[in-house]
């Protein structure tokens, strides 16, 4: 069942999915347009079980704008994994050196763009337990938050390395706000976007498996 959901700026839907329980694991895809193997795997999972389980809340696609534009950004061309109100958030360049919209603005101000109040908004209401995003490309789970164990078992189901460093500065990110610090267990599950999406339904319903 849809719990909450709102209009973007395109008038596309970011929906939350699945009953409410009590601290439920919260799984986000599609934070970044361009990478739309999270809300595939979260949409063949709805379509192909008949029931969700009670400490499951989906939502399929977190940037629905970037995903119709197939951007990196939402529709205001702002990287919504920057735009979190962390402690090290900081304002960009609307540019890169070569006059090129920068892929990874985080807005005007923190907290500015519709996805990231809806997210955080969830997040308020439900206490997810444990927060999952779905990404791509780089064949690894990236952990912030007391989220090591988990996301070793996890790495052992997809065969990626379990990694607390993406390796490179997120000022802003999703993770260093929730995660780092407000201590949630946040895992962001970087897979292959080389092989066709349909290799991935497994090891997505088995991680779904262990953790309802």
């Amino acid at each position: 069942m849809i719990l909450e959901s709102i209009k973007t700026v395109l008038n596309n839907d970011i929906s939350l999915i699945g009953t409410n329980g009590k601290n439920p694991v919260l799984i986000i895809g599609v934070v970044h347009g361009d990478e739309p193997q999270g809300e595939f795997l979260i949409r063949n999972y709805l379509e192909t079980h008949s029931e969700i389980p009670n400490n499951i809340l989906f939502i399929p696609a977190l940037n629905p704008d970037g995903l119709e534009l197939n951007t990196r950004t939402n529709a205001n061309g702002i990287d919504i994994n920057r735009n979190f109100p962390t402690d090290n958030w900081e304002k960009s360049s609307g540019t890169d050196d070569s006059g090129e919209l920068n892929r990874y603005f985080g807005g005007e101000s923190p907290n500015s763009e519709i996805e990231t109040q809806f997210v955080i908004n969830v997040i308020e209401k439900y206490e997810p337990s444990l927060i999952i995003t779905l990404h791509t490309p780089f064949k690894v789970v990236n952990f912030d938050g007391p989220a090591k164990e988990i996301a070793e078992k996890i790495g052992q189901i997809f065969s990626y390395p379990t990694e607390e460093s993406i390796g490179y500065p997120t000022p802003g990110s999703f993770g260093t706000w929730a995660g780092i610090e407000r201590n949630i267990p946040i895992l962001t599950i970087e897979m292959d976007e080389e092989i066709p999406q349909e290799d991935l339904i497994t090891p997505f319903n088995e991680m779904i498996e262990i953790l309802s």
